[in-house]
């Protein structure tokens, strides 16, 4: 087994200075859509790195659920520029890009199919480090060996897997979170709880991953919904919470809730639906914590988290009803709808949601086959059949109990 994070971690208010403490010639800075900018953060991350003595280019404008085409056009101009580090700011999306861009950059043959071979990337850091700084408390891609890049004219989101793209360097300062708005708070939050979830019932969980992701856990139960409402000490804790979740599934992997979002998130974009990540995590965790309680060691695990986080219950099949219903509760003190067929105009509920039920089950059987085939799979506690794959798929569509 293994365990691997970032060599360096800087945390708390006013770590983004350490930037100026990398040693290098050339920097490429890649970011989102114009939060960074706006905020000063670019301005400021530039400004540290030319005190570190470095030239710097930015890559701006990678998209939220960044695209292959964005990755091979980064890539492209790394070649150009030659940096020997590259830094990420921002969500997941510019972050997650860059990694992909990284490995393009440092080998140019490589195809995205090769990317997508799980754990079967080269050895980087041939010509350039990295170093990852997050905006937006949930995917914690600062620390972790995974990056997740989408193929729109499959409408499929791949997640790619390897220690290799495990940055350099973490810069997880609080004040650059304050900025996030409130629904991304709240779907970046419910990320970062399913990802410590996972991580705890996971097959590949140790001695090493637990903690992090039970104080994870408890931590976002007591800071998640203080935060949602703007509590600054709140955002500052979710910040680490979201970190330490990252630490946990980096290195315990994750489970089918991963592998359903990541197959339904683009399967919907002609209807205007592209179903938030945070959001589709939301609605479908407490149906995977149904299905793979129905495994006596998963069941055992659930109830371990419920008895950490003092939800009550004197036996497992309490314990774990009351896990499901904390998470339920969650979504609705942060306006997440329960299940795809109410997820509406700006992922909030509604009577009649964006996906079409004929539209939804004429593309459910391919949804289940890629779900089933998605790298997150592997390390579920209860590798369903197509079948039940389709039937986990339909309950997070109606909201219907999960009992088989």
């Amino acid at each position: 087994m293994r365990f691997t994070l970032p060599r360096d971690l800087y945390h708390g208010k006013g770590s983004l200075e350490n930037l100026k403490n990398l040693k290098g010639s050339r920097a490429v800075v890649c970011v989102g859509g114009g939060s960074m900018k706006k905020f000063g953060f670019l301005d400021r991350a530039i400004a540290y790195l030319k005190e570190a003595g470095m030239e710097v280019m930015v890559i701006d404008g990678i998209e939220p659920d960044p695209s292959v085409e964005t990755v091979m056009a980064g890539a492209a101009k790394m070649q150009e520029f030659q940096p020997d580090w590259i830094v990420a700011m921002g969500g997941g999306s510019p972050i997650d890009a860059a990694k992909a861009m990284w490995i393009k950059y440092e080998y140019p043959e490589t195809t995205f199919e090769q990317m997508c071979v799980v754990f079967g990337l080269p050895h980087l850091r041939t010509k350039a480090h990295f170093c990852a700084i997050p905006s937006t408390s949930g995917t914690a891609t600062e620390v972790t060996a995974f990056s997740v890049i989408t193929d729109y004219s499959k409408g499929i989101k791949y997640p790619l897997a390897d220690f290799e793209i495990t940055p350099d360097v973490a810069i997880v300062d609080p004040e650059i979170a304050e900025t996030m708005p409130k629904k991304l708070c709240a779907h970046t939050g419910m990320d970062a709880l399913t990802h410590a979830v996972e991580a705890y019932v996971s097959t590949c969980n140790c001695n090493y991953t637990d903690p992090l992701a039970l104080h994870a856990i408890k931590m976002i139960q007591s800071s998640l919904v203080k935060s949602y409402n703007g509590c600054a000490q709140a955002r500052a804790d979710m910040h680490d919470a979201q970190c330490m979740a990252g630490m946990a599934f980096s290195n315990a992997l994750l489970g089918i809730v991963h592998s359903m979002a990541h197959k339904t998130g683009a399967a919907f974009e002609k209807y205007g639906a592209h179903i938030i990540h945070g959001a589709a995590n939301a609605m479908y965790l407490p149906k995977v914590i149904a299905f793979n309680a129905k495994n006596e060691e998963a069941a055992k695990r659930y109830a371990d988290i419920a008895d950490f986080i003092k939800l009550g219950g004197d036996t497992v099949l309490e314990k774990v009803q009351l896990l499901i219903k904390f998470v339920r509760e969650l979504n609705e003190q942060l306006n997440i709808p329960q299940c795809i067929k109410n997820y509406g105009l700006d992922a909030l509920p509604c009577e009649k949601g964006f996906v079409p039920e004929e539209v939804f089950l004429e593309k459910l059987p391919e949804i289940a086959k890629n779900a089933i085939a998605d790298a997150c799979t592997g390390s579920n506690p209860r590798i369903p059949s197509q079948e039940e794959m389709e039937k986990l798929l339909k309950c997070c569509y109606y909201d219907l109990e999960v009992d088989f």
